[in-house]
C-alpha cells in the first residue's frame, strides 16, 4: 500500500530507495550473463553460434534498459526497493487519480524550518504546531504543486496557503515585519511566477527516438541492411527521422506558445519592514500586504492582478472574463464588514477576493483605514500565488490534466499481436525446415525468421496513420479550425455526446436591449418609445449613462448626490435584455442529431433559461423536469418540477431510468452535488439533458462520468470557464469569437429570446466596459470609483451622452420639435445604439484562455465547427480502420511469400522490395485524400479495428489471399527446372521469385480495392479520381507484365518471362480472388452494421451496474 494524498490528481504515492548501479536487476544479471557466456558458450560453440547467442543476450539487455525508459513502473521495480519510512527513501512513484494522466517518479524534497515556523499539513488548525529550528520538511512536486509529508496525518498534503485563516487575523496583518521572514517565505513558497522548461530540440529528438515504435522501425532496418537490402532500408530510415523531426518542431512551438504567458511584471507598491517598497509582481509572497488597483491617465490600461488577494481595505472593479468567460465586471469589496472570527473561504467568499490573472477596470480606496498607500490603491494581502492561484490552475489543466493521445494507442499493439502469431507460426515452420537441412547457415535463418516475424509489423504503420490524420489536419485548418493534438481527430468519428455551453457558444455573449415591460398590468413587451409612459421614458432617458470617476459624476448632469437621488424610488417595470441565438445554432444541432448523436447543454445560467434555450435549439424536445431542492426545512431533499410548477414529483433513484423515457431532464449544480454525495452520479448523468447552474470544475466532473460510463465526448465552449471540461472531452473545441460568417443575421426583437434578463428600470443600465478610461488624470492610483451601496456586482461602463445636433431637433415641415419628441427620439437612437454595440466583433480568446486548453480551436462565433470535426473525424476513423485492414493484410501475404521463397532459396530484390514499398505508399497517400461526404450520415462508422466484422473480414480475405498465393508458388515450381538453388547465394531472377513477387502484388492492389470505404463517409472510389486512376494504371501494369508486353520493364525489375498459358491463368485467378474479396467483405458490412446510440436509458445498463455493485 502507497502513501495516501490530499488533492483531486493524486491517489496515492509509493516511496523507493534507489540501489546501487551494481545491484539493479538491469545490471547484474546481465553481467552474469555475459560472464558465463564468456566462459561456457565462447569456448565450447563454433563462433557463428556464440556470436548468435551474444546478440541474443545483448538484444535482451537493450530491452531490459529501454523498458525502464518506457515503463514507470518496471524503472522501479528494476533500480529501486520499496520502503516504508519515508526518511530512508530517495525518490517517490506519483500514482495520480483516473483521468489525471499518467505515473511519474520524482523525487523527494528536504527542507530545513525557521524556528517558529508553522508545519504544513496542519489543515484542521490545531494538528500543526510552533516547530524548533532544527525540524525538517519532505516533501515533492508533482505537476507544478508542492506536498508535504504530515507525520500527524500520515499522509502527503499540499503546501498551506493562508487560505483559511480569520477575517481577524486578515484584518491585523501588516505584512512581513523583516526581510529574513520574507527571505524564509519566499523559500516556502518560491517566487510568484509560471516556469515552464523549454527542452532543446536534441532533448526532444532522443526522446522521440526512445519511443518503442521509433526502436522497432530502426531494428527493422538494422534487419533489412544486414539481408543487403539497402536502398530500401535507407529510404526508409531517411522517412523515418523526418517524420520524427517534424513532430518535434511541433512539440517546441506549442511549448514555445505557452512560455509567452507569464505573471506581470509590474510594480507594486508592498509593506515590509514597517514601511512601502516598490516590488515586482514576480517578488510577492503569500502573506504579503500590497496596494492594487488601476492607474488613471490618458491612455491607461487595466492593471492585471499578479497574484489571488484578499482585499481588506477599498473596492475594486475587476474583469474576470479570464477565469469565467462572462464579461460582465465584478464588484469586489473589502473584508471590514464581515465577523472578525469567521473563517475565509474563497468557494464562497469570492466577493472580496482578486483572482490573479484577472483586469481591474477601477478602483475606490479606503481613507478612512488604518493602513494606507502611498499611491491611493486598495490595500490586500496576498493569498496565493504562482500556480496556485486560479490562472495558475487554468495553466496546469492546460499542460496536466490528460494524457495526451498519439498514433501508438492500446489497439495498434493489440492488432500487431494478432498478426504476429500468424508470422510466428510461418517462422517457426520455416526454423524448423531450415534446422533440418545442415548447409543452412544457422546465422542467415535466424536473420530470415526475424525478417519474416517482423514483416507483420508494419514499421510504416505510424507514418501511414499520420498521413491519414495530416490530411484532416490541413482540411481542418483551411476551414479555420486548428488543432493541437492531431491524433484526436479520429476521435471525432467516435463521438456520440456533444457537450455545448450556452452562453457565447449557442448564443452571442452581446446583451441586445429587446425593449420595456412596465409595471401597469401589459405584460407584453415594448419596443416602440412612442408606447412607453412617460416617467418610463423618463428614467430611460436620464439614467443610462451616468457613472461615477474619479469620485466625480460622468453623464447626464444633475447635480444632485447619489444618496438623495437613489431614495424612495418609483417601480416603473422591466428592461428586457437577451443574448440572441448564433444564426445556425438550431441548424447545425439538428444535423449532429439526425446523424445519431445524443446533445447536452452545460451551463452556468439558471435552470429556466438553459431549458428555454435548449427548446430553441433541438436539445430539448419532451416535457422537462427540473431536478430541484426542497424549500422547506427538508434537508438535502429534491423534487423533479416543471418548469410551469404544474408538475411535481419526488427525486428517487429507482425511478429516473422511468422519467427518462418520457421526460428530458435538467440538472441544476445543487443537485450534481447531492448525485456525487450519494454515488449516483454515473447512473443519472447520462439520462440528463441540461446541466445549469454548474461551477468549472462540475462541468469538467460531468464529462469525466460521462467517460467512465464509456461515452465519447464532444465538448464546445468559448470561455475559460470551460477549460476543464474541453481538456478532458475526446474531442474539445474551442471557439475564438471572432467575425461571424458574412450569411448571419440579426435575430429580431419578435424571435425567440435566447437569454432574457431583466432589471428595473430605475436601477443603473449593465453595458459592456471599456478597455481603456480615457478620463484625464494625474498618473498613480488615485482614480476612484463608488459602486452601488445595493452591492450589485455590475456597474454602468458608458461615458458617452446621448443627445441629438440641432439640425435633427425640427421635424420634417421645419418645425421645432417639443422636449417630449426629443427625447423621444433621443430613445429611439439609444436603443439603436445598444443593439449596434454589439456588432459580432466579440473579443478574441488570448493566449491563456480557453483555446490554449482545447485540442481544436476553432476561428468562428459559430457551433459549425463541430460538425466540421466530427465529418473530418469520421473520415479520419474510416481512412485508419482501412489502413489497419490493408497492412494487415500485405503483411500476412509478405510473411508467407518470404517463408516459402527462403525454403526455396528464392529472395526479393532489393529494387523490387524499394518499388513494392513505393507502390504500397502511393496508394495510402491516394485513399487517405478521400474528402469526407459534405453531408453527415446517420450511419455510423466502426469505432474499433477489434469487432466481428473487421477480424472475420481479416480471416477471410487472408485465407482467400494464401489458397492464391499456394496456387501461384505450386504453379510456378512446376515450371521449375530440377536444379538446386542455393539457400545462401546472391539474388538470382527464377520464376518462383518472378511469381511470387507479381502475386504479392496483386493481392496488395486487390486490398486497395476490396477494403475501400467510400459512401456514406467519403468519396468513393470513382469520385476519388487518384485512386481510381492508380488502380487502372496497376491492372495496366500487371497486364503488360504478365504478357511481357514490356521486356526492358521485367528486366529493370529483375523479372523472368511466364510460360504463356500460366500467365493468362495467374491473370484470371487474381481477378478471380479479388471478386471473391469483394463478396465477402460487403457480405460482412450488412451482416455486422456499426452499432448506433440506444436510447438513453438503455445505454445506462453499464451504469447500472455498477451502482449495484457499490
Amino acid at each position: 500500500m502507497g502513501v495516501p494524498a490530499e488533492g483531486k490528481i493524486v491517489k496515492q504515492v509509493e516511496l523507493y530507495k534507489r540501489r546501487s548501479s551494481m545491484w539493479r536487476l538491469d545490471v547484474w544479471p546481465f553481467l552474469g550473463l555475459y560472464g558465463f557466456w564468456a566462459v561456457g558458450i565462447a569456448t565450447r560453440l563454433d563462433s557463428t553460434d556464440a556470436g548468435i547467442v551474444l546478440a541474443g543476450t545483448v538484444v535482451l539487455h537493450i530491452l531490459a534498459f529501454l523498458f525502464s525508459v518506457w515503463s514507470v513502473d518496471f524503472r522501479c521495480f528494476s533500480q529501486a526497493s520499496k520502503v516504508t519510512d519515508i526518511h530512508q527513501a530517495d525518490f517517490c512513484k506519483v500514482i495520480p487519480a483516473k483521468f489525471s494522466g499518467s505515473k511519474e517518479v520524482v523525487p523527494l524534497q528536504l527542507r530545513k524550518l525557521v524556528a517558529g515556523e508553522k508545519r504544513s499539513g496542519g489543515r484542521n488548525y490545531g494538528v500543526a504546531s510552533n516547530l524548533p529550528a532544527d525540524s525538517e520538511e519532505i516533501g515533492f512536486d508533482f505537476r507544478k504543486q508542492h506536498f508535504i509529508y504530515s507525520k500527524e496525518l500520515k499522509k502527503f498534503c499540499k503546501l498551506d496557503y493562508p487560505t483559511k485563516d480569520t477575517f481577524r487575523t486578515y484584518m491585523k496583518n501588516t505584512g512581513y515585519g523583516s526581510e529574513a521572514k520574507a527571505l524564509a517565505a519566499t523559500e516556502k513558497w518560491g517566487k510568484n511566477m509560471f516556469e515552464f522548461p523549454q527542452p532543446t530540440f536534441q532533448k526532444l529528438m532522443k526522446e522521440h527516438c526512445m519511443e518503442p515504435f521509433f526502436v522497432f522501425q530502426v531494428f527493422c532496418v538494422g534487419l533489412w541492411c544486414l539481408d543487403d537490402y539497402w536502398y530500401y532500408s535507407l529510404f526508409t530510415l531517411f522517412m523515418l527521422v523526418l517524420f520524427e523531426s517534424t513532430v518535434v518542431k511541433s512539440r517546441i512551438r506549442t511549448l514555445s506558445e505557452l512560455r509567452r504567458v507569464r505573471v506581470d511584471t509590474q510594480i507594486l507598491m508592498v509593506h515590509r519592514g514597517g514601511k512601502w517598497v516598490k516590488l515586482s509582481g514576480v517578488d510577492l509572497i503569500p502573506g504579503d500586504v500590497v496596494s492594487i488597483g488601476r492607474p488613471v491617465g490618458v491612455g491607461s490600461e487595466e492593471r492585471t492582478v499578479p497574484a489571488d488577494m484578499l482585499l481588506i481595505a477599498g473596492s475594486v472593479i475587476a474583469n474576470e472574463a479570464l477565469l469565467t468567460g462572462e464579461s460582465t465586471p465584478q464588484w469586489k469589496g473589502s473584508i471590514s464588514s464581515r465577523e472578525p472570527d469567521e473563517r475565509l473561504s474563497i468557494r464562497r467568499d469570492k466577493n472580496h477576493v482578486l483572482f490573479g490573472g484577472t483586469k481591474i477596470l477601477q478602483h475606490s480606496p479606503d481613507k478612512s483605514g488604518t493602513l494606507k498607500a502611498p499611491d491611493g490603491g486598495c490595500i490586500a494581502i496576498v493569498l496565493r500565488t504562482g500556480f496556485e492561484t486560479s490562472q495558475g490552475k487554468l495553466m496546469r489543466t492546460i499542460l496536466f490534466s490528460t494524457e495526451r493521445v498519439s498514433a501508438n494507442n492500446w489497439e495498434s499493439g493489440v492488432f500487431i499481436l494478432f498478426l504476429v502469431f500468424f508470422a510466428l507460426v510461418a517462422a517457426g515452420y520455416v526454423l524448423k525446415k531450415g534446422l533440418e537441412d545442415p548447409t543452412r547457415s544457422k546465422y542467415k535463418l535466424l536473420l530470415n525468421c526475424s525478417l519474416i516475424i517482423t514483416s507483420v509489423i508494419p514499421p510504416e504503420l505510424p507514418m501511414e496513420l499520420s498521413i491519414a490524420v495530416n490530411t484532416s489536419l490541413i482540411a481542418l485548418a483551411r476551414k479555420g479550425i486548428y488543432c493541437t493534438e492531431p491524433f484526436r481527430i479520429p476521435f471525432g468519428g467516435k463521438v456520440d455526446v456533444c457537450c455545448f455551453d450556452k452562453t457565447g457558444t449557442l448564443t452571442s455573449d452581446d446583451m441586445e436591449f429587446r425593449g420595456v415591460v412596465s409595471a401597469d398590468g401589459n405584460q407584453n413587451l415594448e419596443t416602440q418609445p412612442s408606447k412607453l409612459s412617460a416617467i418610463t421614458m423618463q428614467i430611460l432617458a436620464a439614467c443610462h449613462a451616468l457613472v461615477f470617476v474619479d469620485g466625480k459624476t460622468v453623464g447626464e448632469a444633475r447635480g444632485l448626490d447619489r444618496e438623495s437621488v437613489e431614495n424612495d424610488l418609483t417601480f416603473a417595470g422591466f428592461a428586457v435584455f437577451a443574448c440572441p441565438l448564433r444564426h445556425d445554432s438550431a441548424e447545425v444541432l439538428m444535423e449532429l442529431k439526425n446523424s445519431s448523436h445524443i446533445l447536452v447543454m452545460i451551463t452556468g445560467d439558471q435552470a429556466l433559461t438553459a431549458c428555454h434555450v435548449a427548446s430553441h435549439v433541438n436539445i430539448v424536445t419532451r416535457p422537462v423536469l427540473v431536478l430541484t431542492q426542497r424549500s422547506d426545512d427538508s434537508v438535502g431533499q429534491f423534487d423533479w418540477i416543471s418548469p410551469d410548477e404544474t408538475h411535481k414529483l419526488a427525486y428517487n433513484e429507482d425511478e429516473v431510468f422511468d422519467l427518462a423515457e418520457v421526460y428530458d431532464l435538467c440538472i441544476a449544480g445543487d443537485g450534481l452535488g447531492m448525485l456525487q454525495r450519494t454515488n449516483a452520479l454515473q447512473l443519472v448523468v447520462p439520462l440528463v439533458q441540461v446541466f445549469a447552474r454548474v461551477a468549472p470544475d462540475q462541468k469538467e466532473l460531468i464529462l469525466t462520468t460521462l467517460k467512465a460510463v464509456g461515452r465519447t465526448t464532444l465538448m464546445c465552449g468559448d470561455g475559460t470557464n470551460d477549460v476543464g471540461a474541453l481538456k478532458q472531452a475526446h474531442v474539445g473545441v474551442a471557439l475564438l469569437n471572432a467575425i461571424p460568417p458574412a450569411k448571419a443575421s440579426t435575430t429580431s426583437a419578435t424571435g425567440p429570446l435566447a437569454d432574457s434578463s431583466s432589471a428595473g428600470s430605475d436601477s443603473v443600465v449593465n453595458a459592456k466596459p471599456k478597455r481603456k478610461s480615457g478620463v484625464a488624470g494625474s498618473q498613480g492610483l488615485s482614480g476612484a470609483v463608488t459602486p452601488g451601496q445595493s452591492g450589485s456586482s455590475s456597474i454602468v461602463n458608458r461615458t458617452n451622452k446621448v443627445s441629438l445636433p440641432a439640425s435633427e431637433q425640427l421635424s420634417p415641415s421645419g418645425r421645432q420639435l417639443t422636449p417630449v419628441e426629443v427625447k423621444r427620439k433621443e430613445l429611439k437612437r439609444l436603443i439603436d445604439e445598444m443593439n449596434e454595440e454589439g456588432d459580432g466583433r466579440a473579443p478574441v480568446v488570448k493566449l491563456g484562455d480557453a483555446s490554449m486548453a482545447a485540442p481544436f480551436t476553432a476561428k468562428h462565433s459559430s457551433v459549425r465547427p463541430t460538425t466540421d470535426i466530427i465529418r473530418q473525424g469520421r473520415s479520419t476513423l474510416v481512412t485508419t480502420l482501412q489502413m489497419f485492414k490493408i497492412l494487415g493484410l500485405n503483411c500476412l501475404a509478405t510473411a508467407y511469400v518470404l517463408s516459402v521463397m527462403y525454403l526455396d532459396g528464392v529472395k526479393l530484390g532489393d529494387m523490387q522490395a524499394t518499388i513494392s514499398g513505393l507502390f504500397t505508399a502511393s496508394f495510402f497517400l491516394f485513399i487517405s485524400h478521400a474528402r469526407p461526404l459534405d453531408t453527415l450520415s446517420a450511419q455510423r462508422p466502426y469505432p474499433n479495428i477489434f469487432s466481428p466484422y473487421v477480424i472475420l473480414s481479416l480471416l477471410g480475405q487472408f485465407s482467400i489471399h494464401i489458397t492464391f498465393l499456394i496456387w501461384a508458388v505450386n504453379g510456378a515450381q512446376a515450371f521449375m527446372p530440377e536444379e538446386c538453388v542455393e539457400p545462401e547465394s546472391e539474388f538470382s531472377p527464377n520464376l518462383v521469385n518472378t511469381v511470387s513477387y507479381m502475386s504479392n502484388m496483386m493481392i496488395q492492389v486487390a486490398t486497395f480495392a476490396v477494403n475501400y470505404i467510400g459512401h456514406p463517409f467519403n468519396q468513393s472510389i470513382r469520385e476519388n479520381k487518384p485512386f481510381y486512376y492508380a488502380l487502372t494504371s496497376a491492372a495496366i501494369f500487371f497486364t503488360a507484365v504478365t504478357s511481357d508486353a514490356l521486356r526492358s520493364l521485367n528486366d529493370w525489375l529483375r523479372l523472368v518471362p511466364l510460360p504463356k498459358p500460366f500467365g493468362h491463368q495467374l491473370l484470371f485467378m487474381a481477378f478471380g480472388m479479388m471478386v471473391s474479396c469483394y463478396t465477402w467483405e460487403h457480405l460482412l458490412r450488412r451482416l455486422f452494421p456499426a452499432k448506433m446510440p440506444l436510447a438513453r436509458p438503455r445505454q445506462t445498463q453499464k451504469a447500472s451496474g455498477a451502482k449495484k455493485v457499490q
